[in-house]
């Protein structure tokens, strides 16, 4: 929950069926080829998920040879390229993962985040608004968050606003969130409505499942100033300058306070 950056879903992680082992962490030649599939893809990902994005890529590629238009190996093998920083072939990957299967919420995610990643907004907001759409997609809260953080890249509060109250009605767990849309009500002018929120997202920051980031003690400030508090605005004012000297919002800060 400490990261702020889009998150990548791996949505695509299988249970491995019970096979004998090789070198390669899989024998398929008493499963079928659709358990093969799942097997390898989800062992790519554990490699993936521990790191080691070199033994990823062999079960991968098995995959593929088993079915060469199998959507989540070609999914999991951009997020592996992804990682190492190769982006070009990261983003071929998540092409064809796409063209595979357009109506994978999980792929749409994943290359939404990619390509915010890249700031490439306006592609991001597509790929992101097509994660939303399918109501069974069990991270479409987090698909709505980022969703509206996007679009507040790109100017569309009105987009914004309806994305992040989507993910809290969804899930009241997106502290994330909650700073977004109470900075938006801010800048609508509604302090008692974004006091609220930050009110929320201070319980999760008390209970320590997430840092203080440069947005929410902005917003903290603000709300501090609105509710009379002036010492509390005055802490997050310090934790701004110490901690996030260069962001944004810290130059915000120092304007308004002139």
């Amino acid at each position: 929950m400490r990261k702020l950056h889009a998150v990548l879903l791996l949505g695509a992680a299988c249970v491995v069926s019970a096979c004998t082992t090789t070198s390669d962490g899989f024998n398929s030649s008493n499963s079928s080829p659709d358990a093969a599939l799942e097997s390898y893809t989800s062992l790519g990902l554990q490699y993936l998920r521990a790191g080691n994005t070199a033994s990823a890529k062999g079960p991968l590629l098995r995959a593929l040879e088993i079915d060469d238009g199998y959507a989540p190996a070609f999914n999991a093998l951009a997020l592996v390229f992804q990682a190492e920083d190769d982006l070009s072939i990261a983003e071929s990957y998540f092409r064809k993962a796409v063209a595979a299967d357009p109506q994978s919420a999980m792929i749409h995610n994943n290359f939404g985040a990619f390509l915010f990643a890249q700031q490439r907004f306006d592609e991001a907001c597509q790929e992101l608004a097509r994660a939303t759409e399918d109501p069974f997609y069990q991270a479409r809260a987090q698909a709505f968050e980022n969703m509206g953080r996007c679009y507040r890249k790109i100017g569309r509060l009105d987009v914004a606003e309806h994305a992040f109250n989507r993910a809290l009605t969804l899930s009241r767990q997106r502290p994330i969130a909650m700073v977004e849309l109470a900075d938006i009500l801010l800048e609508k002018g509604d302090q008692a409505g974004a006091a609220v929120l930050f009110d929320q997202f201070r319980e999760y920051v008390d209970s320590k499942q997430i840092d203080h980031f440069p947005l929410s003690l902005w917003v903290g400030v603000r709300v501090a100033r609105y509710e009379k508090q002036s010492g509390r605005a005055a802490t997050y004012a310090l934790l701004l300058k110490n901690m996030f000297p260069e962001s944004a919002e810290y130059q915000l800060y120092k304007e308004s306070a002139q």
